[in-house]
């Protein structure tokens, strides 16, 4: 195959993509932050009070301040390519399972095993909240976004009940050491969390069929259901999936600022977490996915959140300017304007091959 020929496979690919969009806005962040500042994304050692070396740097605050929204956002992408829909309660689930974390941490001497235990505790809990928005969406095909809006009322008044109205302390070093970092590793713990979480994850999809059980559930429920698969069944296993990130996310969050606060923990991040499968290329209306495309949708969240805050862009203000990049992003993404790239793809690629045909003769 010629060179030109690979040049032509190579760009169809691309424009075909679902990645496209995700990395063309990566790529314009990346850009834009080192032109208004070329040290944007270096990366320096400090000590800190602890007396611990580790890494500091816009770039590894991008990677840090994430973590939540990446687990919340591989849960949400199953749930949507399962459901066709949305569930918008995991901020407030993740406020429920952090209080359970806290409930059982408080008053105890915090050991490893205590963790351990706040942490499976956590998550049955969260399991049970989600599942329930499962029932009424798998059982009773209550539209997601609806079912889950429940939850969202009434998930953060639960989470200040569990703990008798109160917003607790936990603090502990060990605590410390998982929000923040561990002695000797330079790295921030979230991050390294993510990593495993992310490892996990993907290799339990694939060595067994449910990735592939999910989509097909999302793309045609009935087709789905006549070939053997049981679509309540699917849609009840994401649940218990989204469970476990939003235990782990509420978790982590506790770990970082020693305590549960149930009106501000993880606040609005559900919307980041749909923009986040959004920007990844990922049909909100269900059907196909691709996991590496909301975890990059939530690593450009991020960046776009830090990038405005290095410009002094107020805490107040901060939310409008990301809606309009975000609004710029979601249409980009849009079936027609992918569509367009896809045409124009194909221009370029006659283009190139009759220049080629021309030069050959």
């Amino acid at each position: 195959m010629s060179e030109n020929n690979v040049f032509v496979s190579k760009l169809k690919k691309f424009a075909s993509s679902q990645l496209i969009i995700p990395v063309i806005a990566l790529v314009i962040l990346v850009i834009f932050n080192l032109i208004r500042d070329p040290s944007f994304f270096s990366i320096g050692i400090k000590t800190n009070n602890l007396g611990n070396k580790v890494l500091t740097g816009n770039l590894i605050s991008i990677l840090n301040g994430a973590s939540e929204l990446v687990i919340l956002a591989i849960g949400m992408t199953l749930v949507t390519s399962a459901t066709k829909g949305q569930d918008i309660s995991v901020g407030a689930c993740a406020a429920i399972a952090g209080s359970i974390f806290v409930k059982v941490l408080r008053g105890h001497n915090i050991t490893v095993p205590l963790i351990l235990a706040g942490v499976i505790c956590a998550c049955i809990v969260a399991v049970i909240f989600c599942m329930f928005n499962g029932v009424l969406i798998a059982k009773f095909n209550i539209q997601p976004m609806i079912a889950s809006l429940i939850l969202f009322t009434a998930g953060r008044p639960i989470a200040y009940w569990i703990n008798g109205g109160a917003t607790p302390n936990v603090e502990s070093s060990l605590l410390g050491y998982l929000g923040g970092f561990i002695p000797g590793i330079p790295i921030p713990s979230p991050i390294l969390i993510v990593i495993l979480f992310v490892i996990l994850i993907n290799v339990f999809l694939k060595f067994t069929t449910l990735g592939l059980y999910i989509q097909s559930v999302g793309i045609n429920e009935r087709a789905s259901k006549q070939n053997g698969i049981n679509p309540i069944f699917m849609k009840m296993l994401v649940f218990v999936i989204l469970g476990i990130c939003v235990a782990l996310a509420g978790s982590m969050n506790v770990c970082r600022i020693g305590l549960i606060n149930h009106e501000k923990i993880l606040l609005d991040i559900e919307m980041d977490a749909i923009l986040a499968v959004a920007i990844g290329g990922n049909s909100l209306g269900g059907g196909k996915f691709k996991l590496s495309g909301s975890i990059l949708g939530a690593y450009i969240i991020q960046a776009l959140t830090t990038t405005l805050y290095a410009m002094k862009v107020s805490s107040t203000d901060i939310k409008a300017y990301k809606a309009v990049v975000i609004i710029i992003l979601v249409v980009v993404g849009s079936p027609v304007v992918k569509e367009w790239f896809g045409k124009a793809a194909k221009f370029i690629a006659s283009k190139v091959s009759k220049k080629a045909a021309v030069e050959a003769k």
